[in-house]
């Protein structure tokens, strides 16, 4: 969420995260729950793009587009 941001200037949507991930909406949507009931992050329900990251860069683990096998 943090490099998407840097990269575009705006939170992603779930729809992105959606795509970058190949899951499902509903998927995504409890993932993002998940980590607001966390406090990792916070968002506005109903409101486009307002994922707010609250734990710091240095905190937050790099990911890679997983490959056609699964295997990051």
């Amino acid at each position: 969420m943090q490099t998407y941001t840097t990269l575009h200037g705006v939170a992603p949507a779930e729809a992105d995260m959606q795509r970058f991930f190949r899951v499902t909406p509903p998927t995504v949507h409890r993932m993002v729950l998940a980590l607001e009931r966390r406090k990792l992050l916070e968002h506005i329900p109903g409101r486009s793009r307002s994922i707010t990251l609250l734990v710091s860069s240095d905190e937050i683990p790099k990911l890679e587009r997983r490959g056609t096998d699964g295997a990051f």
